[in-house]
C-alpha cells in the first residue's frame, strides 16, 4: 500500500486543507483525498505543488508500507 504523508507534513506545519488550497492553487477536494489517504491517483503536478510547498521529495511525500488496508 502507498502511503501519503500530507497529513503529518500539514500538522507540522500547522495548516490546514483550506491554507494548502490558497498556497498551491490545487481543488480542495484533491487535497482532502490525499490528506485521508482516499485518493486512488496523483496528478504530477499536484504533487510537484506540494513538494514544494513542504519542501521534501516525492518519497518523503509517498512511501510504500507493507500494511494492508482494510
Amino acid at each position: 500500500m502507498i502511503r501519503c504523508n500530507l497529513s503529518r507534513y500539514m500538522g507540522e506545519q500547522k495548516m490546514n486543507i483550506s491554507d494548502v488550497a490558497r498556497q498551491t492553487s490545487l481543488n480542495r477536494s484533491t487535497i482532502s483525498l490525499l490528506y485521508h489517504e482516499k485518493a486512488t491517483r496523483v496528478d504530477l503536478e499536484a504533487l510537484e505543488k506540494l513538494c514544494k510547498i513542504f519542501d521534501c521529495s516525492v518519497g518523503e511525500m509517498l512511501e510504500i508500507s507493507a500494511e494492508v488496508k482494510s
